[in-house]
């Protein structure tokens, strides 16, 4: 049977598949979700982020090798988990394809297929724990006396979201292995790898050859404690909503640069349009 995916269709009695970024989108305003999923609206999006697509791409690379050999990375050893090395599974590369909810489980209530696309899984080989880490790319300050670049951390509106991700899919995972691999038991502990470009470097970037450039990182490790007790509620609230005739209310707050300001898509259709 074809995926039933796209614009839901309330007769089609194949599972409807939402991606977890579908599920951020649902959280931060459930009208253009609605007006999205339902209805078919097309909202303008962002471009592809392809220089952190790049630095994930590469990140990758670096575990794989020693996901081969089944040793910890050096980094790994250098923040103090040496204990782990890169999970090996026959089905991690598909995980990876977020496209194609590689990462994906059946919610039989809703009849939903929640999924996603995860960066990485790191295995305690004593224990049989999973660690989900996450890649992420940013550019960040330096510190007042211009020494080094200031420290990453977790906080801010936007990263929440991050953290949702991350407990997305330790919800799935502890789906998948319940029912798969009953071995495994997926940790609440997370891992976020950074990688902080540095943009304050006194000589540019550019090489001795005019033709290549070279942009240094920073590498900083945050450990999570995520909390997906959230999520069945959510998907609860989303399948009621895919439901629903009628389009919800527009967020009120979390827009704008403080998070206090209503959905903008919200003062634009009241201006405009009654939906």
């Amino acid at each position: 049977m074809p995926r039933h995916r796209g614009v839901y269709k309330p007769e089609n009695p194949e599972p409807y598949e939402v991606s977890r970024s579908r599920i951020e989108a649902f959280i931060n305003c459930p009208a253009c979700f609605w007006l999205d999923r339902v209805k078919g609206v097309k909202f303008p999006g962002m471009p592809p982020l392809l220089l952190n697509s790049a630095t994930d791409t590469l990140l990758k690379k670096d575990f794989n090798k020693f996901r081969e050999l089944q040793k910890p990375h050096p980094f790994m050893e250098l923040n103090g988990l040496g204990h782990l090395v890169p999970f090996q599974y026959e089905d991690f590369e598909t995980w990876t394809k977020s496209l194609q909810l590689g990462l994906k489980t059946y919610h039989e209530k809703s009849n939903l297929i929640i999924g996603g696309g995860l960066d990485d899984v790191w295995h305690d080989p004593k224990t049989n724990e999973l660690f989900i880490v996450d890649y992420k790319s940013t550019a960040g300050k330096r510190t007042e006396d211009l020494s080094k670049l200031e420290p990453i951390n977790l906080r801010g509106r936007y990263k929440e979201g991050y953290k949702r991700q991350m407990e997305m899919y330790q919800w799935i995972l502890r789906a998948i292995m319940k029912e798969k691999d009953k071995d495994y038991e997926v940790s609440n502990t997370g891992y976020f790898v950074y990688v902080n470009g540095d943009q304050h470097f006194e000589n540019g970037m550019l090489d001795e050859d005019p033709k290549k450039a070279t942009m240094k990182f920073n590498v900083q490790l945050l450990e999570y404690n995520g909390d997906d007790s959230w999520v069945e509620n959510t998907i609860k609230e989303i399948s009621k909503c895919l439901k629903s005739s009628e389009c919800p209310e527009h967020s009120m707050t979390g827009f704008g640069p403080k998070g206090d300001q209503p959905c903008e898509y919200k003062v634009f259709l009241d201006g405009h349009a009654k939906i």
